[in-house]
């Protein structure tokens, strides 16, 4: 039975998956009682690989690239990942990099993850989506397109990204993707001092006018942007944007969806899983709570949520407005060191950790 306080929106795109996917729709009529049980219902940010064609400012997946001597995911491994996320009742699965339009593999890559399994959606900064290649993404089975995009001026767009004609490409690429069938919503990131501006009013209003929602990553301190803490928002930010919400189609990653409010989602509604199998609790926290090259995601996820951080119901984006966390964690435990940095070195094990939690995290499930 449908949530009654679902946004119709999510009924319609509720109604197209049972129809479309019928075990995708299953499993996300289950994600009220999981979610009651403890259990985790995370979004898998897959990091297949971090090739890229642009050199964007913020890039938060600097301290990843280049490891060329580290074990790296094989179409084999994705089917292995596919497999335990499906028998967890995992449901939508982001593929992610880089860039993923330029991965050599792209359709082994969406045909292992299993496309009758999971909803699909395709990170992509525009440049190589084009009606043709939108056509095909719906072919294969991709469902939904996050474009990024962060200015409505094409040269601040560009200058930002570190590609000349990326803001024209980007806009071309909303109308494909449309055209095509595929849903399609625009990622931006959103700084303190951007918020308040009446260019990213008129943001909202130039693509809400195009029928596409807006989705507002807050600028965090890692990466390209490590050691940036002035432009990080705070509770009064966030709570202008909850009044944007309710004017515009805008939305953060603390917007209850699914008829529930998980607050912060580490871990309870998402996890990275990188290029080198490392399961982080969100793309921004560059912790590794596990390598599923060595242990099963469950057992991954069980220890993540035995986290207080990630167990418990936190309000806030940890990484973009809790200073505490950021400092007494991020900038003390990750600042400096290679990453992931493990979990056994960022997280206390008197302090940190949900006591009667504790027990299940280390113990693999059958």
């Amino acid at each position: 039975m449908l949530d009654q306080n679902l946004r119709q929106s999510e009924i319609e795109k509720r109604n197209q998956l049972q129809h479309n996917k019928p075990r995708v729709y299953e499993k996300i009529t289950r994600f009220k009682d999981k979610v009651e049980r403890g259990e985790s219902i995370a979004i898998i940010q897959f990091q297949y690989n971090y090739q890229c064609n642009f050199r964007c400012e913020h890039c938060s997946i600097k301290g990843f690239q280049g490891k060329q001597d580290k074990r790296k995911f094989t179409i084999e491994d994705v089917k292995k990942l596919s497999y335990e996320a499906d028998e967890m009742g995992l449901a939508h699965l982001v593929i992610t990099g880089g860039e993923p339009l330029i991965f050599k593999d792209y359709d082994a890559l969406i045909a292992a993850i299993d496309p009758s399994k999971f909803y699909i959606s395709s990170d992509t900064n525009g440049w190589f989506l084009d009606a043709e290649r939108a056509r095909h993404l719906k072919e294969i089975g991709v469902d939904k397109i996050q474009l990024s995009l962060d200015s409505l001026d094409a040269d601040s767009h560009d200058a930002f990204r570190g590609a000349p004609g990326s803001h024209a490409r980007a806009l071309r690429a909303i109308d494909a993707a449309q055209n095509a069938g595929l849903n399609i919503i625009v990622q931006t990131v959103v700084t303190k001092t951007r918020l308040h501006t009446d260019e990213f009013i008129r943001f909202l209003e130039f693509l809400n006018a195009k029928n596409v929602g807006v989705f507002v990553t807050y600028a965090k301190p890692v990466g390209a942007w490590e050691g940036h803490f002035e432009e990080l928002v705070d509770l009064d930010d966030m709570a202008y944007m909850r009044e944007l919400e309710k004017k515009h189609n805008v939305f953060t990653h603390l917007t209850p969806s699914y008829g529930l409010d998980l607050g912060c989602l580490a871990v309870k509604r998402m996890i990275s899983v990188t290029q080198y199998g490392d399961v982080l609790p969100c793309p921004y926290i560059h912790t590794s709570i596990g390598n599923v090259f060595q242990e099963s995601l469950q057992k991954i996820i069980n220890r993540g949520l035995s986290i207080k951080y990630f167990g418990e119901y936190v309000e806030t984006c940890l990484i973009a407005e809790d200073r505490k966390f950021i400092h007494d964690y991020v900038v003390k435990k990750i600042y400096g060191k290679p990453l992931p940095v493990p979990y056994d070195e960022v997280f206390d094990a008197e302090s940190d950790y949900i006591k009667d939690k504790v027990d299940a995290a280390w113990v693999e499930v059958e």
